[in-house]
């Protein structure tokens, strides 16, 4: 799902703590600042810092001054070599191509299993929109072609399209058949994407909130903390009772566990038990993550449980209705009457909606938001 329905719905989860809305009602919105952002969080990991520190075995930077498709085709097969040679996964960085303050070189990669080929093509000059420059598009009508030692196994739809920002990594997995896994981004939904992620960090929270409320019985560690008197004086009415150290652990690996909740609900799937688990669970392929009505829905149904959580933490409220009565009021309704709108609206017409993929997806958000 994209970057603000996890938001969404990390607070929705963080507002079913009954300390979270008594804080708020007091005027501390902590439990809900940390529910948006550890809902966020993995995704924030991965495309923010994890991915800038991924190890790679081969790097393809064409130059821009010397574009030569056939470059970038003999070193993708030269990567898929090395893990045919070797046994081993061998990772690809197929690198952007800057022409300039807002110009850059669109070139695509594809893999042909009927001949056993790579085929590279360097396309349109692109701006930073991803919007060809006018005159561009035949500048480069040359294909470059290199024969692979096996077959690739591509078993999503992401275009292997590189131009604006940063181009991508293509993980390639030896398979018990000799041919090789294609996986995309294989830096992304690793150690980043599981629960107990979530609760590793729900435990540092409750050692450090621990810590800044004062461990009883220990003259040393206090002595040490007392050079910070300072700023726990600051922060001390955040953390005067140990009850905030499982409080914050309980919001933060629930609302951290949503997002990978969330992210199985796709194709790319999560993680989920690392480090007991080592590769990604499939997803249950529901839905993609770039889906317009699965991420409205996801967000309007937060907005919803968390009007009713905070509803339900006042006890003097001069106006009374169930959750069943804000469900159909809220949702229902008014689902079942766009439902009817749109069927009316698009009566005979064949409507195709393209499916991208989930890393795709999130691949071109994040290079949409200029990461």
């Amino acid at each position: 799902m994209k970057g603000f329905t996890h938001f969404m719905s990390g607070v929705a989860v963080a507002s079913f703590g009954p300390w979270a809305v008594e804080a708020a009602l007091q005027g501390n919105p902590l439990f809900f600042v940390l529910g948006g952002a550890c809902g966020i969080l993995p995704d924030t990991i991965d495309f923010k810092f994890y991915r800038f520190f991924y190890h790679h075995d081969v790097y393809v930077e064409p130059d821009p001054n010397d574009l030569d498709p056939q470059y970038v085709a003999d070193e993708f097969a030269r990567a898929i070599a090395i893990a045919v040679d070797e046994k081993r996964y061998v990772n690809l960085k197929l690198s952007s191509v800057r022409l300039g303050a807002d110009f850059w070189q669109q070139y695509s990669v594809k893999i042909d299993n009927e001949t056993q080929e790579v085929l590279v093509k360097f396309g349109a000059v692109v701006n930073t929109g991803q919007v060809p420059v006018e005159g561009t598009e035949n500048l480069h009508p040359a294909i470059a072609r290199a024969p692979l030692k096996t077959k690739v196994v591509q078993t999503y739809d992401a275009a292997l399209k590189v131009d604006i920002f940063d181009g991508p990594t293509l993980g390639f997995k030896p398979l018990e058949d000799g041919t090789l896994d294609l996986e995309f981004l294989p830096w992304h939904r690793e150690w980043s994407h599981s629960l107990t992620m979530g609760a590793f960090l729900g435990l540092l929270w409750m050692v450090g909130a621990m810590l800044w409320a004062g461990l009883p019985g220990s003259p040393a560690l206090a002595e040490g903390l007392s050079l910070f008197g300072a700023i726990k004086g600051m922060l001390g009415h955040l953390f005067s009772h140990y009850a905030l150290a499982w409080q914050g652990f309980v919001t933060i690996a629930a609302c951290y566990g949503v997002h990978v909740v969330e992210d199985q609900l796709g194709h790319m799937g999560s993680n989920i038990f690392y480090p007991i688990t080592k590769l990604r669970t499939p997803g249950l392929q529901w839905m993609h993550s770039g889906d317009g009505l699965p991420n409205f829905l996801t967000v309007w149904i937060s907005c919803l449980l968390i009007f009713w959580n905070l509803y339900r933490g006042q006890d003097q409220m001069s106006f009374h209705f169930t959750f069943i009565h804000l469900m159909m009021v809220g949702l229902v309704i008014p689902g079942v009457l766009f439902w009817a709108l749109r069927k009316i609206l698009t009566y005979g017409q064949t409507i195709k909606v393209h499916k991208g993929d989930d890393a795709d997806d999130e691949w071109n958000e994040m290079k949409a938001a200029g990461a």
